[in-house]
């Protein structure tokens, strides 16, 4: 583990990181279906039998890949990542902010959070950049045909994610020590080192939460209207474009968060050397 005090930056990714949802660039095209079609199917069974959103498109993915002979299985969705196009910047951004984080005596880390599929993102040109991917994931047959949904990434129980990253219990398999009590002073990630970049409605439990204990959440939008009304209601802290270019508004806002957050970390350990050197006198 390294010695540097560590920042987290966690991002959902369609339409966060990616210019559209995940499944539009290749899987739908693939089924000779356009995009309304697809989610129409998947909302529509989801309404009709009382189903979690996301299971709902999970299983209208393997049922629809079934019914017309073409059963899903995992490389395939790993090699429809390699199709996936990221908004201006996001290519160079980790490298970027990385370096400036070690600049401020910081480890700067990113995980996503996604209610997408984990198996696209991780043939994403960018998928290397992440400590951890959490997202939705599938079961296998033992002939590789997608069959059963895995892991479940919902817009509330994202949070977990974030719990899990504050106290370094990462392998989804492990709620024990997700739920065993750990002093604060223990965690890996403290709240307040930690940033959350969403694009809407679907991140708001995570960016309330980042509001409640000490973090900074960050809307990023291609049209500003759909994002201005959690700025309004204090829901979010900061909106901007999704542009991830140097010296963007977004990458100006960020260096700043992490300038500030190395600072606290140094006046804190300093606060706390004194106390120490007082009890020792």
């Amino acid at each position: 583990m390294t010695e540097r005090p560590i920042v987290a930056l966690m991002y959902d990714f369609d339409r966060t990181l990616s210019t559209r949802d995940m499944q539009e660039y290749s899987f739908i095209p693939r089924l000779g279906m356009d995009s309304a079609a697809f989610w129409k199917f998947a909302n529509d069974l989801g309404n009709r039998e009382h189903m979690d959103s996301v299971l709902a498109y999970m299983y209208a993915m393997v049922r629809i890949s079934a019914e017309k002979g073409m059963p899903l299985r995992r490389q395939q969705l790993v090699r429809m990542g390699e199709s996936v196009e990221f908004f201006d910047g996001v290519p160079e951004w980790f490298a970027r902010i990385n370096a400036f984080g070690r600049e401020q005596g910081v480890e700067v880390e990113h995980y996503i959070i996604s209610s997408g599929m984990k198996e696209i993102i991780e043939g994403t040109a960018i998928a290397r950049e992440f400590r951890s991917i959490f997202a939705c994931e599938f079961l296998y047959d033992a002939d590789g045909v997608a069959v059963w949904p895995k892991t479940d990434v919902n817009y509330t129980n994202k949070t977990q994610f974030v719990y899990r990253i504050n106290k370094g219990v990462l392998a989804v398999e492990n709620d024990v020590d997700l739920n065993r009590s750990m002093p604060e002073d223990s965690k890996r990630v403290p709240f307040c080192n930690m940033i959350y970049i969403g694009d809407g409605l679907s991140d708001v439990p995570c960016m309330k939460m980042m509001k409640s204990y000490g973090g900074y959440s960050i809307a990023v939008y291609q049209d500003r209207k759909k994002v201005e009304s959690l700025l309004d209601r204090d829901r979010v802290d900061f909106i901007y474009p999704a542009d991830y270019r140097a010296n963007s508004g977004l990458d100006v806002t960020v260096r700043n968060i992490i300038r500030k957050m190395s600072i606290s970390d140094k006046l804190y350990h300093e606060n706390a050397a004194q106390k120490k050197g007082r009890c020792m006198d």
